[in-house]
């Protein structure tokens, strides 16, 4: 089956809220077309969803992964920075797939994934 994976890098404000802003609108049609999505938060972006006290667009892009998760979609992030971050016990709990990025990568590749980065 074909997937889209958003890859959420950036941490600027447009970056994280329109990235999940996106991975929302195909999670809406996907099904219809015989397809998946998938977002992978990663690097700069990361470290907005260990925030313990989110506002602005780091509330939104929190809300937002809570409400892709809640609604089926797989959500990672890497699990070696979560370490160093301290947030692996937080992510893990909110229901992220913690993974080794590298990894991820590659099986995106290997399934033949559209990758789209924010």
């Amino acid at each position: 089956m074909p997937k889209t994976v958003i890859h959420v890098f950036h941490d600027d404000d447009a970056s994280i809220t329109t990235g999940t802003r996106v991975a929302q609108r195909i999670q809406e049609i996907a099904a219809d077309n015989d397809t998946t999505v998938e977002v992978l938060c990663f690097g700069p972006a990361q470290r907005r969803l260990g925030d313990p006290d989110p506002s602005g667009a780091s509330a939104v892009f929190n809300r937002q992964v809570d409400e892709l998760i809640a609604g089926g979609v797989t959500v990672g992030a890497c699990v070696n920075a979560a370490r160093a971050d301290g947030t692996e016990a937080g992510l893990a709990g909110r229901g992220l797939n913690l993974r080794v990025a590298r990894d991820e990568f590659l099986r995106f590749t290997l399934e033949g994934a559209t990758v789209i980065t924010f």
